[in-house]
């Protein structure tokens, strides 16, 4: 199988264990620290942006483009990740996870404050960045063993 694709099918597939986690995790945050969802809060604010306000306008297409977005990021992470993994000499796990926590800490620390998405992670509650952390290992993890698996099969 083609690396890229590869990585897009894991990554995609990894997003979903990673959405779970991300979810029940929310809801365990006392309400009064609870924000939106990190994926709905950027996808609102770069659909305003971008003067396409029609397509966050009501809860239900705000929560799908927000869905489809997420996911859409897992998979070109993904892609990207499996295009250099059979490089690194580390169980898939490992640099799975590794990379996860890079992923994290390059969006929520580096371009979305760059670009003045979000603010940076350091300005977030503990219990959203623990929550945040913890859904990208679950993701990195997934993905690698994922990516490994399916790059095996060419």
């Amino acid at each position: 199988m083609n690396k890229f694709l590869a990585g897009a099918i894991a990554g995609t597939a990894a997003t979903v264990p990673m959405t779970m986690l991300m979810l029940y995790l929310h809801k365990q945050i006392p309400k009064k620290e609870r924000r939106v969802l990190p994926p709905k809060q950027i996808t609102v604010k770069v659909a305003k942006e971008a003067g396409a306000d029609e397509l966050v306008d009501e809860k239900g297409k705000r929560n799908l483009v927000s869905l489809v977005n997420h996911f859409s990021y897992g998979a070109a992470m993904a892609a990207l990740y499996a295009s250099f993994a059979p490089n690194i000499d580390l169980p898939p796990a490992i640099k799975g996870t590794a990379y996860g926590l890079a992923v994290w800490a390059g969006s929520y620390q580096g371009w979305l404050p760059l670009f003045d998405i979000r603010e940076p992670a350091t300005e977030r509650p503990n219990s959203e960045n623990a929550m945040m952390i913890a859904s990208h290992i679950v993701w990195g993890a997934v993905m690698g063993v994922m990516v490994e698996g399916l790059s095996d099969r060419d």
